[in-house]
């Protein structure tokens, strides 16, 4: 085997590879005696079909596969031989100079070329020298009350009565939807509970059903929002047929213990724990996800180093996917948004190479530590992504089972979030009490 070095800039490599055909031709004679044992061909015994014979029948479709295997193990064994490690799985071009009925038959040489990019090498620095602020705020009482308060009143009893429906009376109803005179899919119901002034349904809908009775039918005239999710939808003018069955007024509501009892708990304190606890768990969600932007920041900051450039594209096209979908979705222009697509491009393109950095970075600190996410871990993970789907949890565990690649994406990001732990176990972190509109307030995706 030949290898010459063909391309030598930055990260790029470009090797061409010369495999002699009397290898390929070795390799295949080996393939064919293994193979006349065990095949079966008409008018030979088991074992005695000719050697010769059997490179005639299969010889081609042999030598194909043979090439096959060739050009990956020779790529990797190169590789491996010059202590590199590709980005991404080389690139094979056979050459030109390569007759296609020679090379199959075991006449000509395999020449090929192979070119792909390095991982960038660079050294890991001292973790201690990071200091960053992780933002944490406290749970007030207030709101805690007012999670109360909303459950409360989602749980007010209510009482039948004769007469008008008025604002926050609650209405039984059987509506068809229609759209120029056809019903339209998803647009029925029957014996829906309607709490009027609550904005459940779209705008306008609640406000003509106010002064119905019991036994009332009216036909309600609203025109979904342009930004309505459903698309078909969207802007749209509709009519609803609709039959009040019954009206019902708010009852008395008593937050006590015996309240507490009839949602399952112990005691009006208990539920005001397990609420606590909620707001306390999404306020360290929130200061974990400060944090760790305010960690990635840094680390951006410190470690600049060459990209390889299809990894920054294949990141840069599934961004830039999303960017476009979600505009579609919405019926928005750059032009709505402030900018040109030019100008989101790069702005986009910026945050792919941050992304391939900072993966490149968090990728070499877990390797070097030897962080590793067990598979405990990727069984809760998936566990977890299969109650997003109800009803279809068996599909799901099947098809993660069945694709690897899609394992790979549960156990990605628990291997980032480890990673990160550990870069903030050794850094210094210091804990800023802050408000809770700054913990939670936005901040520019990067």
């Amino acid at each position: 085997m030949q290898v010459t070095e063909t391309l030598s800039e930055g990260l790029k490599r470009e090797l061409k590879l010369v495999v002699p055909a009397h290898d390929l031709s070795s390799r295949l004679d080996q393939r064919l005696v293994e193979m006349k044992d065990r095949v079966r061909i008409n008018g030979f015994r088991p074992g005695k079909v000719p050697v010769a014979h059997l490179r005639r029948l299969v010889g081609r479709q042999e030598m194909a596969q043979i090439i096959d295997n060739v050009i990956g193990e020779t790529i990797r064994k190169v590789v491996e031989d010059r202590n590199e490690r590709p980005a991404l799985n080389p690139e094979v071009k056979l050459s030109e100079e390569v007759e296609a009925e020679k090379l199959v038959d075991g006449e000509a040489d395999l020449i090929f070329t192979a070119t792909y990019e390095l991982l960038p090498a660079f050294e890991i620095q001292d973790f201690s020298t990071i200091a960053v602020e992780r933002p944490v705020a406290e749970v007030a009482e207030t709101e805690v009350d007012e999670q109360l308060a909303r459950i409360a009143e989602g749980n007010r009893p209510f009482v039948e009565k004769e007469g008008a429906a008025a604002t926050g009376d609650r209405v039984t109803i059987d509506f068809v939807g229609k759209i120029d005179g056809e019903a339209f899919e998803g647009g029925s119901g029957e014996g829906v509970d309607l709490t009027l002034g609550s904005g459940q349904f779209i705008p306008g809908f609640e406000d003509q059903l106010v002064g119905a009775s019991a036994g009332d039918a009216r036909t309600v005239e609203v025109a979904f929002p342009a930004e309505y999710p459903a698309k078909h939808l969207a802007g749209k003018a509709a009519t609803f047929d609709v039959t009040v069955k019954t009206v019902s007024a708010p009852g008395e509501l008593v937050v006590d213990d015996e309240w507490a009892t009839k949602l399952g708990l112990e005691s009006l304190d208990k539920l005001k724990e397990i609420l606590r606890d909620q707001i306390r768990s999404q306020y360290d969600q929130a200061s974990r996800a400060k944090v760790k932007r305010a960690l990635l920041d840094q680390l951006d900051g410190v470690y600049q180093f060459d990209l390889p450039e299809k990894l920054v594209e294949g990141e840069f096209e599934q961004i830039w996917k999303q960017v476009v979908d979600e505009m579609t979705q919405a019926g928005k222009s750059f032009a709505d948004e402030n900018t040109t697509e030019e100008a989101a491009k790069a702005d986009y393109r910026r945050i792919a190479e941050r992304r391939v950095r900072l993966g490149l970075v968090l990728s070499e600190v877990g390797e070097k530590n030897e962080v590793q996410v067990t598979d405990d871990e990727v069984s809760r993970a998936l566990v977890e992504r299969a109650r997003q789907f109800p009803g279809q949890e068996r599909e799901v565990f099947e098809y993660y089972r069945k694709t690897p690649a899609a394992l790979a994406t549960l156990r990605a990001p628990l291997f980032e979030e480890k990673v990160v732990d550990f870069i903030l176990g050794k850094a210094q972190v210091t804990d800023k009490t802050v408000a809770k509109d700054e913990l939670f307030k936005e901040t520019e995706e990067a």
